[in-house]
């Protein structure tokens, strides 16, 4: 009952009629601000911390949740309806939703990603406070060693999943932690790959990388193909809400994904991209339609949506309970604490309840208004697609370029944007999947960190890599995803689907 009576207390004060202003200017300037391509919540938590200074605490945190919950809905706009990505864990939307949104259904996955977001975000926030100190307790028991099968499992379930074939999702793959190379050495701190260029020793930025890939190289597809381009985008095919088979085929999605979502992000090491990507494999493996992944299915959107919004509350776990940020945004959100003299942890539940408990409030008051502000826009958001198509690549690619500028002002990070570009162009050329390459980046490094950490403490011997059951486990369902479609064509004699295209 103390858990229900602090939550009690802490919706008193997220009702609050300033705090409610707060979180509505907060989803509103998300989602302004998180539809713009290379700018995702973080960014706009970042700017918009210097101007809290003389708000409440509970205020500026309240407003800072509102921020998170509507960038992430932006950044999953641009993905559906732009192939744009305004961040790394938006990138899996991009691969049905624009899909879905080039066939006139971009309203129904709207519509799927802000329902989706609001059934996950509500049960992992009710997660978030009844389960926490139990789920941490779980993540606490993870071994560096569990951490690097948990990558494998990511990095083998992305080979498979997307793509022709397993081949030519691992060379993406590959491609990717190649480039997780370049930057500082976080353990002996030497540059590696940097070529000398102070702007590389931070590594290449995965936003950068990110909307090169997906809209540089969508652009430049595009613009390659000219007249020859018989696709034909329709803004609207139909209704721009979901129809009672959206909703048959997104309700399981949602809920799978939600339970993905939530642990995973409320691991030390989690965060939003691994539940996303494994979300959409898992989809894609129990979907009766499996042919239609790639070409628009509605579960590719409504799983990692949900996987996405569970992952955000998940990543508050750590933080509120131990002070550990798990994404940039948490980063952020910590010196948010820090600015007002707090330090996230077990002893901020007692010192400061009613603000801890206010802002775990305030996360079900966000999601509430994302579902209001956005459903009755969905047909505003989907007349994008109705621009001319010269006028919408421009666009796309002045966005891209401004915020990618505004992220990083660096001529080093314009002339990435452009070499990413020309790479994402050619991998769509001679059809290699996108996603494993921004896969490969961000857990590359984390990989390689764990890994070098297991050995330390086994003096440098590789056994202890298979002596816990947990890693064990994963590796075994690695196998599986790496290996399961040679299985089924040696058992059935039939070809497994595999992943289709993600342009």
């Amino acid at each position: 009952m103390d858990t229900f009576g602090a939550l009690a207390q802490g919706l008193m004060v997220a009702l609050q009629p300033m705090n409610l202003v707060f979180a509505f200017f907060g989803v509103m300037l998300g989602t302004a601000v998180g539809v713009l391509p290379g700018i995702g919540p973080a960014l706009t938590v970042a700017l918009l911390l210097p101007i809290t200074f003389k708000l409440d605490p509970a205020g500026s945190l309240i407003m800072f949740a509102g921020i998170y919950y509507g960038g992430m809905y932006g950044g999953s706009t641009a993905s559906i309806l732009l192939n744009t990505p305004g961040e790394s864990s938006s990138i899996v939307t991009a691969l049905e939703g624009n899909k879905m949104a080039r066939a006139g259904r971009g309203g129904p996955a709207l519509a799927t990603a802000a329902i989706g977001s609001f059934v996950a975000g509500t049960i992992a926030t009710i997660g978030l406070a009844l389960i926490a100190p139990t789920v941490v307790d779980i993540a606490i028991s993870f071994g560096p060693e569990d951490y690097f099968a948990l990558m494998i499992l990511a990095f083998t379930t992305v080979s498979a999943a997307f793509g022709s074939s397993v081949t030519r999702g691992l060379t993406s793959l590959f491609i990717g932690l190649s480039l997780g190379l370049v930057g500082i050495d976080l353990q002996s701190g030497q540059a590696r790959v940097s070529f000398g260029v102070p702007d590389l020793l931070d590594g290449v930025e995965v936003t950068t990388l990110a909307v090169a890939l997906f809209a540089i190289g969508e652009t430049l597809s595009v613009a390659a193909a000219g007249s020859r381009a018989e696709e034909v985008i329709e803004p609207v095919r139909g209704s721009v809400f979901m129809n009672k088979e959206d909703w048959k085929r997104s309700w399981w999605p949602w809920i799978r994904g939600t339970f993905l979502g939530f642990p995973i992000g409320a691991m030390p090491a989690g965060g939003a991209e691994i539940p996303t990507f494994l979300s959409y494999a898992l989809e894609k493996r129990l979907c009766k339609k499996p042919d239609e992944f790639g070409n628009g299915a509605i579960e590719g959107v409504a799983g990692p949506e949900a996987a996405n919004n569970a992952a955000a509350a998940g990543v508050l776990v750590p933080l509120l309970t131990l002070g550990l940020p798990t994404s940039a945004t948490a980063a952020i959100m910590l010196a948010g604490f820090q600015q007002y003299g707090m330090n996230p942890g077990p002893l901020l539940f007692a010192t400061n309840p009613d603000l801890v408990w206010g802002l775990i409030a305030s996360l079900f008051i966000a999601n509430v208004m994302l579902l209001i502000l956005n459903l009755p826009l969905v047909g505003m958001w989907v007349r994008l697609l109705a621009i001319p198509r010269p006028w919408l690549y421009g666009g796309i690619l002045v966005f891209a370029t401004l915020g990618t500028l505004g992220a990083n002002p660096s001529l080093v990070e314009l002339g990435m944007l452009l070499i990413f570009g020309l790479l994402g162009y050619v991998l769509r050329r001679y059809d290699y999947p996108i996603a494993p390459v921004v896969v490969g980046l961000i857990l590359g490094p984390l990989a390689e960190q764990q890994l070098r950490r297991a050995l330390a403490i086994s003096v440098g011997d590789p056994v202890v890599l298979f002596q816990s059951p947990i890693a064990l486990t994963l590796y075994a369902l690695a196998a599986l995803a790496l290996f399961g479609p040679l299985l089924f064509y040696l058992i059935t004699g039939r070809k497994a689907p595999v992943g289709g295209d993600e342009d």
